[in-house]
């Protein structure tokens, strides 16, 4: 018998993963990748009565691949908070999805843990950019502000890693940063003692500077959008200034367009105080998915822009031109 542990390679994906590991110890094949690496279950090919556990990956592109599985007799416990249409009927899977807006996948795994390493769940749902739900979840940790304060911060780096074209754009390997958080139950201690927690943050810290130095363009009341060149550090920045932008402008969607060849890839928000159908819009374009506060278009032609940018608007109108940082 093999085991698979498959999971998105960002903040919720590594926490989630964290958690049931710390719960039940096992030896597995890691398989992850960058943030919008999703169709990970393509990877693999377990055996009749292999196991499999799937992390904040979308249930609904996965879903040949799982089916595949199931059906040549595989076992799976599949995490996942993004949407996933009819989640299927079989004996062999056992599914914690929950798609509410105020959820991540570590939250499911909490709950699925009851409350064990909780503080986890909280660097995940920081990471996630779910503040008001990470501070939820903390209530109960008796943690000083300040260590409050850097569960934060190293949810927002161990996302911030995640965000790339391709491997090489980022710092550590999720694989491999999995492996080194793996020896800490507590991620206090994780960030006192981790010199890879200090090369992130100064690392995070170097690529927001650049990214707060850009303009916004083409905002309005209702949407902030910013273009951002086709670099490295951009890449690996979009999802945190998104994040970033969605805080400073609580009542407007964001759309960060990265510039990638001949089009763009785009990371969307909605705005804060709806968090919902930034999914629809993005799923208005072929390569368009992700949640009803987050989403993204892998890749988006030159000629579509104005259609994005005009549908944001009718989705979230508004009137009075806004300008600057």
């Amino acid at each position: 018998m093999r085991f698979y542990d498959i999971f998105n390679g960002d903040a919720d994906g590594l926490c989630a993963l964290h958690q049931l590991r710390l719960a039940e110890p096992r030896d597995a094949e890691l398989v992850t990748g960058v943030k919008r690496d999703i169709e990970l279950l393509a990877r693999v090919e377990p055996a009749r009565g292999d196991e499999i556990a799937v992390f904040d990956v979308s249930l609904e592109t996965n879903r040949p691949h799982l089916m595949r599985m199931l059906d040549a007799g595989v076992r799976c416990r599949y995490f996942d908070h993004h949407f996933a249409a009819a989640i299927p009927r079989h004996p062999l899977l056992d599914a914690h999805i929950d798609t509410s807006s105020s959820v991540c996948t570590s939250l499911i795994v909490d709950r699925y843990l009851r409350g064990r390493y909780r503080a986890w769940a909280v660097v995940a749902a920081f990471g996630d950019n779910l503040r008001e739900a990470a501070l939820a979840a903390a209530a109960g940790l008796r943690l000083t502000p300040d260590e409050l304060d850097v569960l934060r911060e190293l949810g927002e780096c161990l996302n911030y890693n995640a965000y790339g074209e391709s491997l090489e754009d980022l710092h550590l390997h999720p694989a491999e940063l999995y492996r080194r958080l793996r020896p800490y139950a507590d991620p206090l201690e994780f960030a006192r003692q981790s010199p890879e927690f200090e090369m992130l943050r100064r690392a995070y810290r170097e690529d927001m500077e650049r990214a707060r130095a850009l303009p916004l363009r083409d905002a309005t009341s209702g949407c902030v959008v910013a273009f951002m060149p086709e670099e490295a550090w951009s890449r690996r920045a979009s999802g945190a200034f998104a994040n970033e932008l969605s805080q400073r402008h609580a009542g407007r969607a964001v759309a960060l367009l990265v510039r990638s060849g001949k089009g763009y890839r785009v990371s969307l928000r909605a705005p804060r105080n709806t968090a919902s159908g930034i999914d629809v819009v993005a799923r208005e374009f072929e390569s368009g998915s992700g949640r009803t506060a987050a989403a993204g278009i892998h890749f988006l032609p030159e000629h579509d822009v104005d259609r994005l940018l005009e549908l944001l608007e009718r989705t979230y109108p508004g009137t009075t031109p806004v300008s600057g940082n």
